[in-house]
Protein backbone atom coordinates (compact mmCIF):
# COMPACT_ATOMS: atom_id res chain seq x y z
CA UNK A 1 0.00 0.00 0.00
CA UNK A 2 1.29 3.73 -0.33
CA UNK A 3 1.57 6.24 2.46
CA UNK A 4 -1.38 8.33 2.65
CA UNK A 5 -0.68 11.75 1.96
CA UNK A 6 2.31 10.81 -0.97
CA UNK A 7 2.98 13.55 -3.48
CA UNK A 8 3.07 12.26 -7.24
CA UNK A 9 3.08 13.29 -10.44
CA UNK A 10 1.90 11.16 -13.84
CA UNK A 11 2.91 12.14 -17.54
CA UNK A 12 0.30 11.86 -20.03
CA UNK A 13 -2.32 10.59 -17.21
CA UNK A 14 -5.46 12.55 -19.29
CA UNK A 15 -6.61 9.30 -20.17
CA UNK A 16 -6.27 5.33 -20.73
CA UNK A 17 -2.99 4.03 -18.31
CA UNK A 18 -2.15 7.50 -16.79
CA UNK A 19 -6.03 8.34 -15.68
CA UNK A 20 -5.90 4.56 -14.19
CA UNK A 21 -2.60 4.99 -12.36
CA UNK A 22 -3.56 8.76 -11.01
CA UNK A 23 -7.27 7.51 -9.92
CA UNK A 24 -5.59 4.33 -8.08
CA UNK A 25 -3.09 7.44 -6.81
CA UNK A 26 -6.21 9.49 -5.82
CA UNK A 27 -7.63 6.33 -3.32
CA UNK A 28 -5.13 6.83 -0.93
CA UNK A 29 -5.46 10.35 -0.46
CA UNK A 30 -2.92 11.24 -2.71
CA UNK A 31 -1.37 15.10 -3.96
CA UNK A 32 -1.38 14.55 -7.55
CA UNK A 33 0.06 16.25 -10.58
CA UNK A 34 -1.93 15.49 -13.35
CA UNK A 35 -0.25 16.13 -17.17
CA UNK A 36 -1.43 16.47 -20.60
CA UNK A 37 -0.21 17.21 -24.14
CA UNK A 38 -3.00 18.34 -26.03
CA UNK A 39 -6.50 16.65 -24.50
CA UNK A 40 -7.33 19.00 -21.72
CA UNK A 41 -11.00 18.44 -21.75
CA UNK A 42 -10.04 14.44 -20.83
CA UNK A 43 -7.02 15.74 -18.02
CA UNK A 44 -9.70 17.78 -16.28
CA UNK A 45 -12.13 14.81 -16.16
CA UNK A 46 -9.46 12.46 -14.64
CA UNK A 47 -8.95 15.40 -11.99
CA UNK A 48 -12.36 15.39 -11.38
CA UNK A 49 -12.73 11.84 -10.81
CA UNK A 50 -9.57 11.95 -8.47
CA UNK A 51 -11.11 14.91 -6.90
CA UNK A 52 -14.39 12.63 -6.39
CA UNK A 53 -12.06 9.56 -5.07
CA UNK A 54 -10.04 11.34 -2.20
CA UNK A 55 -7.08 12.93 -3.24
CA UNK A 56 -5.70 15.04 -1.09
CA UNK A 57 -4.78 17.56 -3.77
CA UNK A 58 -4.97 17.69 -7.79
CA UNK A 59 -3.31 20.14 -9.76
CA UNK A 60 -3.54 19.60 -13.86
CA UNK A 61 -0.82 20.72 -16.32
CA UNK A 62 -0.16 20.98 -19.45
CA UNK A 63 3.03 19.88 -20.93
CA UNK A 64 5.10 17.74 -23.60
CA UNK A 65 7.96 15.47 -21.85
CA UNK A 66 9.92 16.36 -25.26
CA UNK A 67 10.52 19.48 -23.94
CA UNK A 68 13.27 20.26 -21.70
CA UNK A 69 11.22 23.47 -20.31
CA UNK A 70 7.82 21.86 -20.35
CA UNK A 71 9.13 19.11 -18.01
CA UNK A 72 10.33 21.75 -15.51
CA UNK A 73 6.95 23.16 -15.69
CA UNK A 74 5.78 20.24 -15.12
CA UNK A 75 7.67 19.55 -11.72
CA UNK A 76 7.57 23.05 -10.97
CA UNK A 77 3.37 22.45 -9.99
CA UNK A 78 4.37 20.25 -7.06
CA UNK A 79 7.21 22.68 -5.75
CA UNK A 80 4.29 23.97 -3.70
CA UNK A 81 4.17 20.51 -1.70
CA UNK A 82 8.03 20.76 -0.90
CA UNK A 83 8.44 17.14 -2.21
CA UNK A 84 8.04 13.88 -4.50
CA UNK A 85 7.45 10.77 -3.45
CA UNK A 86 6.47 8.91 -7.01
CA UNK A 87 7.47 10.11 -10.36
CA UNK A 88 5.46 7.83 -12.94
CA UNK A 89 6.54 8.41 -16.58
CA UNK A 90 3.56 7.31 -18.54
CA UNK A 91 3.47 9.91 -21.49
CA UNK A 92 4.07 8.00 -24.98
CA UNK A 93 3.00 8.27 -28.10
CA UNK A 94 3.42 6.22 -31.59
CA UNK A 95 2.67 5.95 -35.43
CA UNK A 96 1.01 2.05 -36.38
CA UNK A 97 3.43 1.39 -39.16
CA UNK A 98 3.88 -1.91 -40.16
CA UNK A 99 7.63 -2.46 -39.87
CA UNK A 100 8.23 -3.81 -43.21
CA UNK A 101 7.20 -0.53 -44.53
CA UNK A 102 10.54 1.45 -43.45
CA UNK A 103 9.37 4.14 -46.11
CA UNK A 104 5.97 4.22 -43.87
CA UNK A 105 8.30 6.33 -41.20
CA UNK A 106 9.68 9.67 -42.02
CA UNK A 107 13.24 10.70 -40.04
CA UNK A 108 11.21 13.51 -38.45
CA UNK A 109 8.43 11.12 -36.77
CA UNK A 110 11.08 8.92 -35.93
CA UNK A 111 12.75 11.57 -33.84
CA UNK A 112 8.83 12.54 -32.20
CA UNK A 113 8.54 9.09 -31.16
CA UNK A 114 11.73 8.92 -29.42
CA UNK A 115 11.71 12.13 -27.85
CA UNK A 116 8.61 11.48 -26.23
CA UNK A 117 8.96 7.81 -24.59
CA UNK A 118 12.78 7.59 -23.98
CA UNK A 119 14.20 11.23 -23.76
CA UNK A 120 11.38 12.71 -22.05
CA UNK A 121 11.25 10.27 -18.93
CA UNK A 122 14.99 11.10 -18.57
CA UNK A 123 14.55 14.66 -18.91
CA UNK A 124 12.03 14.71 -16.27
CA UNK A 125 13.78 12.36 -13.97
CA UNK A 126 16.58 15.46 -13.94
CA UNK A 127 13.98 17.83 -13.55
CA UNK A 128 12.10 15.68 -10.55
CA UNK A 129 15.73 14.73 -9.21
CA UNK A 130 15.89 17.21 -5.94
CA UNK A 131 12.16 17.27 -5.38
CA UNK A 132 12.22 13.00 -5.24
CA UNK A 133 15.72 13.52 -2.83
CA UNK A 134 13.22 15.54 -0.63
CA UNK A 135 10.82 13.43 -0.61
CA UNK A 136 13.11 10.32 0.37
CA UNK A 137 14.42 12.62 3.73
CA UNK A 138 11.34 13.73 5.08
CA UNK A 139 9.30 10.89 4.68
CA UNK A 140 12.36 8.18 5.60
CA UNK A 141 11.53 5.95 2.66
CA UNK A 142 12.93 5.91 -1.11
CA UNK A 143 11.01 7.88 -3.40
CA UNK A 144 10.11 5.66 -6.78
CA UNK A 145 10.73 6.52 -10.20
CA UNK A 146 8.50 4.43 -12.54
CA UNK A 147 8.69 3.96 -16.05
CA UNK A 148 5.98 2.95 -18.47
CA UNK A 149 7.66 0.57 -21.48
CA UNK A 150 5.97 -1.89 -22.88
CA UNK A 151 7.22 -5.71 -23.92
CA UNK A 152 7.80 -4.25 -27.66
CA UNK A 153 11.04 -2.76 -26.35
CA UNK A 154 11.93 -6.58 -25.37
CA UNK A 155 10.95 -8.65 -28.54
CA UNK A 156 10.94 -5.93 -31.07
CA UNK A 157 7.51 -6.43 -31.94
CA UNK A 158 4.74 -2.78 -31.72
CA UNK A 159 3.35 -0.65 -33.30
CA UNK A 160 6.43 1.08 -35.53
CA UNK A 161 10.07 0.26 -35.61
CA UNK A 162 10.58 3.74 -34.05
CA UNK A 163 7.96 2.66 -30.99
CA UNK A 164 10.03 -0.27 -30.41
CA UNK A 165 13.38 1.23 -30.62
CA UNK A 166 11.93 4.01 -28.08
CA UNK A 167 10.79 1.81 -25.51
CA UNK A 168 13.88 -0.74 -25.80
CA UNK A 169 16.29 2.77 -24.99
CA UNK A 170 14.04 3.48 -22.20
CA UNK A 171 14.36 0.04 -20.87
CA UNK A 172 17.92 0.20 -21.58
CA UNK A 173 18.29 3.22 -18.98
CA UNK A 174 16.26 1.83 -16.08
CA UNK A 175 19.28 0.50 -14.64
CA UNK A 176 22.01 3.24 -15.21
CA UNK A 177 19.46 5.47 -13.80
CA UNK A 178 18.80 3.24 -10.86
CA UNK A 179 22.50 3.19 -9.89
CA UNK A 180 22.87 6.92 -10.25
CA UNK A 181 20.21 7.71 -8.07
CA UNK A 182 20.21 5.26 -5.40
CA UNK A 183 20.57 5.09 -2.06
CA UNK A 184 17.31 7.61 -1.85
CA UNK A 185 15.60 7.26 -5.67
CA UNK A 186 14.54 3.59 -6.77
CA UNK A 187 13.80 3.60 -10.44
CA UNK A 188 11.88 0.34 -12.05
CA UNK A 189 10.32 0.07 -15.41
CA UNK A 190 7.28 -1.74 -16.31
CA UNK A 191 6.60 -3.71 -19.73
CA UNK A 192 2.91 -3.94 -20.22
CA UNK A 193 1.87 -6.35 -23.60
CA UNK A 194 -1.94 -5.44 -25.16
CA UNK A 195 -3.88 -3.19 -22.72
CA UNK A 196 -7.59 -2.84 -23.44
CA UNK A 197 -8.44 0.80 -23.37
CA UNK A 198 -8.95 3.42 -26.56
CA UNK A 199 -5.28 3.18 -27.80
CA UNK A 200 -6.44 0.97 -30.78
CA UNK A 201 -9.34 2.61 -31.36
CA UNK A 202 -7.92 5.88 -32.00
CA UNK A 203 -5.92 4.12 -34.97
CA UNK A 204 -8.17 1.37 -36.10
CA UNK A 205 -11.63 2.70 -35.12
CA UNK A 206 -13.74 0.16 -32.78
CA UNK A 207 -13.99 -2.57 -34.68
CA UNK A 208 -10.20 -3.25 -35.96
CA UNK A 209 -9.99 -2.64 -31.92
CA UNK A 210 -12.14 -5.52 -30.83
CA UNK A 211 -10.22 -7.60 -34.00
CA UNK A 212 -6.89 -6.70 -32.14
CA UNK A 213 -8.48 -7.66 -28.71
CA UNK A 214 -9.71 -10.80 -30.08
CA UNK A 215 -6.85 -11.99 -31.37
CA UNK A 216 -5.08 -11.76 -27.78
CA UNK A 217 -7.34 -12.99 -25.97
CA UNK A 218 -7.19 -16.00 -28.02
CA UNK A 219 -3.36 -15.93 -27.99
CA UNK A 220 -2.41 -15.14 -24.45
CA UNK A 221 -1.59 -18.05 -22.08
CA UNK A 222 -4.03 -16.61 -19.35
CA UNK A 223 -6.84 -15.73 -21.68
CA UNK A 224 -6.90 -12.04 -20.29
CA UNK A 225 -6.90 -8.76 -22.47
CA UNK A 226 -5.04 -6.62 -19.66
CA UNK A 227 -7.00 -3.70 -18.14
CA UNK A 228 -5.45 -0.04 -17.40
CA UNK A 229 -6.48 -1.31 -13.81
CA UNK A 230 -4.28 -4.55 -13.79
CA UNK A 231 -1.03 -2.41 -15.67
CA UNK A 232 -1.64 0.18 -13.02
CA UNK A 233 -1.95 -1.86 -9.81
CA UNK A 234 1.38 -2.99 -10.97
CA UNK A 235 2.69 0.86 -11.36
CA UNK A 236 1.47 1.37 -7.77
CA UNK A 237 3.36 -1.72 -6.36
CA UNK A 238 6.44 -0.28 -7.73
CA UNK A 239 5.84 2.75 -6.12
CA UNK A 240 4.97 1.69 -2.69
CA UNK A 241 6.87 0.63 0.29
CA UNK A 242 6.14 -2.79 -0.51
CA UNK A 243 8.89 -3.23 -3.20
CA UNK A 244 11.64 -1.31 -1.25
CA UNK A 245 14.08 -3.31 -2.19
CA UNK A 246 13.11 -3.23 -5.42
CA UNK A 247 15.34 -0.77 -8.19
CA UNK A 248 16.86 -0.93 -11.31
CA UNK A 249 14.26 -4.15 -13.21
CA UNK A 250 12.02 -4.82 -15.94
CA UNK A 251 8.81 -6.26 -15.25
CA UNK A 252 6.64 -7.68 -17.69
CA UNK A 253 2.36 -7.68 -17.47
CA UNK A 254 1.17 -9.30 -20.77
CA UNK A 255 -1.17 -12.05 -19.46
CA UNK A 256 1.90 -14.39 -20.57
CA UNK A 257 2.09 -13.23 -24.08
CA UNK A 258 6.15 -13.19 -24.21
CA UNK A 259 5.06 -17.04 -23.47
CA UNK A 260 4.21 -17.61 -27.35
CA UNK A 261 7.04 -18.52 -29.89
Amino acid sequence: MLRNGICAIVTGSASGLGAATALLLAHGGAHIVVNYSKSQKEAEATAEACRIAGAAEVVVVQGDVSLERDCRKIVAAAAPWGRLDVLINNAGVTKHVPQRDLDGLLAEEFQRIYAVNAIGPYQMVRAARSLLQAGANLSGHTAAVVNVSSIAGINGDGSSIAYSASKGALNAMTQPLARALAPFIRVNTVCPGYIDTQWFAKDRGEAGARQVRDAVLARAPLKKASTAEDVAQLILFLASAASSNITGECVRTDAGLHLIL
